[in-house]
């Protein structure tokens, strides 16, 4: 088979695939837009209006926030523009996450990213673990760490931090302390802290049999460096 011949049936392939793709995205949105219509008592065209343009406008609004706070930032600091080029591969994953965003107070830490990443003067370098750790990440779970990372990193690696009274305040461990004494805090923060140890923004202490306590955590460098860069 020659060359020439190969790359057609590539090609072809290509193209059912393709193919395959937008008939089903095709299917999804007629499905949703039957779904709506049965509530709004339209034809199924007039429910996928309602879902498309809803889903337009809502992105539409994110990105404008997302450029307002962006601006406003850049002004805080000084400058009217990115002073850095930021590379395609962290740029456009970090602008399609930070856009779809719906959580304000989430949305400003991807603004944060996005200013540090163009910021020559932020001496910060956005790692693209950083994007898939916030993806990941309730304003929950963001509060927590501000709290964790805003004592001493060096003493809090190695004493730990007491997780009692997150997300409101954490502190190091004192040697008088004794940790099978404390309470443990609620399964919402418990939760919390599991997933935070799963993406490497923390470690869950030990108890004398080697399981993992939640009563004490201790941070990382992975998690110091994340919340340095998702602030300014």
């Amino acid at each position: 088979m020659s060359d020439l011949n190969e790359s057609v049936i590539e090609s072809a392939k290509a193209a059912q695939e393709i193919a395959k793709t937008t008939g089903k995205a095709i299917d999804a949105t007629r499905e949703a837009g039957s779904f709506i219509a049965k509530f709004v008592a339209g034809p199924i065209e007039e429910g996928m209006g309602i879902f498309e343009d809803k889903l337009k406008y809502m992105r539409w609004e994110r990105q404008v926030r997302l450029m307002q706070r962006a601006s406003e930032l850049l002004r805080r600091l000084g400058i009217d523009r990115p002073t850095k080029p930021v590379p395609l591969k962290v740029a456009l994953p970090l602008l399609e996450a930070a856009s779809l965003e719906d959580d304000d107070f989430l949305q400003d830490r991807w603004v944060a990213l996005l200013v540090n990443a163009g910021n020559a003067a932020s001496g910060i370098e956005i790692k693209r673990v950083y994007i898939s750790i916030l993806e990941q990440l309730s304003a929950l779970e963001v509060k927590i760490l501000d709290a964790i990372y805003a004592l001493p990193f060096p003493e809090s690696r190695q004493g730990g931090i007491v997780t009692t009274n997150l997300p409101e305040s954490a502190h190091i461990e004192t040697k008088d302390e004794q940790d099978d004494k404390r309470d443990e805090p609620q399964d919402e923060i418990k939760l919390a802290l599991a997933n935070l140890e799963r993406v490497g923004c923390l470690r869950l202490g030990l108890t004398w049999g080697g399981g993992g306590s939640f009563r004490r955590i201790n941070p990382t460098i992975l998690g110091l460096r994340f919340v340095q860069a998702c602030r300014t």
